[in-house]
């Protein structure tokens, strides 16, 4: 095994390690651990000047998790799930944060994550048999591996409005918010987008600003969160059945422990319908989806849940003509991501809050003042874009992977990304994605996923050394197969209709392609398993 020497900032002295990571977020921060545990020599990269991937950035006001704190957790320490107590149901960016911070000195990981570094391109040596990265610092590293975990939701964008540079007010990204905050007291702001960084930070945002102006594009389906401290005697019983409770959602649909039904909504009676989804948006949070077995995959299932959900719109929102412009309609409730929310809703009743319909009137300008629509301005002393990510794919594109014969992976992807089993891509020898396009990924708690994609790159990785093999990576004919399947699959469900960041539809010239794999969390573990134990088909080792 290569012994790390250390970073040089000279190119034509590049440094070696047996492993390159890229990114240092909760995939990253295990790699790091799973692989030094092999005695692999690493070093992990991330642009930030902290731990924490896309809990570093994200800092806008009230940013949180939408699956509950305590699966949102790792489970590799046993020690680390006991000592470590969540103080609310979802937990909020500062307390995620916290608890990555606390993770990276429990196990040291720190020595060997290099930080405020862009990794700006990768190459592969078909003669080394190596990877030589280069960051923006002009340092040149060269490792036999490497692992791409810069998460599915980190490469944030900003669409390209005409005057954007114009303005003369202050602007913000939910994705890249100031450390130290920003008041809003006294301010007229504008915020662009109704995703789930939108319906977190609006009520917020709206709380202390004199005015704030919604430009709504799209009207997405939202769900109460009903978030609260977490109650200490659950967290005492969880904690002793902690092993147990991360088997189960290992093999869920989704990776957590939401209860799903296993009775169609058509075969319920219209009050029965009602109770149901009642109970479901008072418990709050993610779960609403589970209340029946076809709501992902039956249309006139699909459409009580959606009535019912705008019905509870309409009973918040007193204004008809807000309510009925904040009501969904056109794609099926879960084909976009449906957001956890808290008084998101109840905001709109504010006098001081207003709805701009940029559907019928698009965004036409950014002026020095504002913001011009087809049919009005809008005076601002602020705006805030929260306007998404270039998702699953973004990230990954940016660190110009280039495999055998020079291949550039945006070549490759130029039609759709293509992978086996979301972990590796043809003529891309050594080099892993951790949820990749083709995992369940960003339809799943990414915390499972993360933990079982770096255990199979150990575990695989193990297997190379113990058998003398030097090269890895996904036999074509496999990646075919298996990128069939992932299509075949999600062409049995509704999430294929709608236009939504599952499928590029918020970056101009993506390929729309359905990303994720939403087979379930259980099913690929155990398509994963399989493989693993007949020797690894469908990667080409040599």
């Amino acid at each position: 095994m290569a012994r790390p020497s250390g970073i040089s900032a000279r190119p034509e002295q590049p440094a070696e390690f047996d492993v390159v990571i890229v990114g240092a977020g909760f995939a990253g921060l295990y790699a790091v651990h799973r692989l030094r545990e092999l005695g692999l020599a690493v070093r992990c990269y991330d642009a930030a000047s902290g731990v924490g991937g896309t809990w570093f950035w994200n800092r806008y006001p009230g940013a949180r998790c939408d699956v509950e704190s305590m699966d949102y957790s790792y489970s590799f320490s046993p020690e680390l799930e006991q000592e470590w107590s969540w103080t609310e149901r979802y937990p909020a960016q500062p307390e995620i944060l916290r608890y990555l911070n606390h993770v990276a000195d429990r196990f040291d990981l720190r020595r060997d994550i290099q930080l405020e570094t862009r990794v700006t391109g990768a190459s592969y040596d078909e003669t080394a048999g190596r990877w030589e990265v280069r960051t923006g610092q002009g340092d040149v590293a060269r490792a036999r591996f490497l692992v791409i975990a810069t998460g599915c939701l980190s490469a944030a964008r900003i669409p390209d409005f005409p005057g954007l540079g114009s303005f003369q007010g202050a602007t913000y990204h939910t994705a890249d918010w100031p450390d130290e905050g920003v008041d809003f007291t006294g301010k007229r702001v504008g915020v662009i987008g109704t995703g789930s960084s939108g319906t977190q930070a609006i009520p917020l945002i709206a709380a202390q600003a004199a005015h704030t102006t919604v430009f709504q594009r799209t009207a997405n389906f939202s769900l109460p969160a009903r978030n609260r401290p977490l109650d200490r005697e659950y967290e005492r019983a969880l904690k002793a059945r902690y092993q147990e409770h991360r088997e189960f959602v290992r093999y869920t649909p989704n990776g957590t422990a939401r209860r799903n039904s296993d009775r169609s909504a058509l075969e319920a009676s219209a009050e029965e319908r009602r109770t149901e989804y009642e109970s479901r948006w008072q418990e709050g949070g993610g779960g609403f989806i589970g209340a029946f077995n076809d709501l992902l995959k039956n249309q006139d299932a699909n459409d009580t849940a959606a009535e019912f959900l705008r019905s509870k719109i309409r009973e918040i929102v007193r204004d008809p003509r807000v309510a009925d412009l904040l009501s969904p309609r056109g794609f099926p409730v879960g084909s976009k991501r449906v957001t956890v929310d808290t008084d998101y809703y109840a905001t709109f009743n504010r006098p001081d809050v207003t709805l701009v319909d940029v559907h019928s009137a698009p965004i036409e300008e950014i002026t020095p003042t504002g913001i011009r629509t087809a049919d009005a301005s809008y005076e601002l002393d602020a705006i805030v874009f929260a306007t998404g990510f270039d998702a699953i794919t973004g990230a990954v594109l940016a660190i110009d992977p280039r495999g055998r014969g020079g291949l550039h992976l945006r070549d490759k992807w130029s039609a759709g990304p293509r992978t086996y089993l979301g972990l590796v891509t043809a003529g891309f020898p050594n080099l892993f994605l951790v949820t990749g396009p083709g995992s369940p990924s960003v339809i799943s708690n990414m915390v499972v996923s993360i933990e079982q994609h770096v255990d199979f790159i150990a575990d695989h990785l193990v297997y190379l050394n113990k058998n003398g093999l030097e090269v890895t990576e996904a036999d074509a004919a496999a990646e075919d197969a298996w990128m069939d399947h992932v299509n075949e699959v999600a062409a049995g469900t509704l999430f294929v209709k709608g236009n939504s960041w599952y499928v590029g539809a918020n970056v101009p010239g993506k390929p729309r392609i359905f990303m994720p794999y939403v087979g379930g969390v259980g099913v690929y573990r155990r398509k994963c398993e399989d493989i693993a134990a007949s020797d690894y088909p469908g990667f080409r080792t040599t």
